[in-house]
């Protein structure tokens, strides 16, 4: 993992989010970066090997059961996820999930229908 942020920071990429999962053999480091293209070149060119996927980030209450409020919009629609990210954004004031659903799309207009608030990607990179 060492590695891979040196190689990051090397080349001046800032890391917005961060989660490390073990998975028997090998790690898995789920990056949200502002360049996303730029780190992925560097990545490969380091002998990492890069899997680029879409994530929702969506804004929700700083309060008991505010993640949930967001997860049941996904729950309805029977869209399950494969990871999440949640954080605060002090600046801001608000909390905030990165979600990664089986369907993106659908995932996307479930949260829409339920009314959630959904941060567009240069807002996220630009944090």
């Amino acid at each position: 993992m060492r590695k891979a942020l040196d190689v990051l920071a090397n080349n001046d990429i800032n890391i917005r989010a961060m989660s490390i999962a073990d998975v028997s053999d090998f790690g898995i480091l789920r990056l949200i970066v502002p360049v996303p293209e730029k780190a992925t070149e560097v990545l490969e060119e380091n002998n990492f090997l890069v899997k680029v996927g879409d994530v929702i980030a969506v804004e929700m209450s700083d309060k008991p059961g505010g993640l949930n409020a967001i997860l049941k919009f996904l729950d309805e629609a029977n869209i399950n996820l494969d990871y999440l990210y949640a954080f605060v954004d002090e600046k801001e004031q608000r909390a905030i999930v990165l979600l990664h659903p089986e369907d993106v799309d659908g995932g996307i207009r479930a949260l829409n229908e339920g009314g959630a608030v959904i941060i567009p990607p240069e807002e996220v990179y630009n944090w």
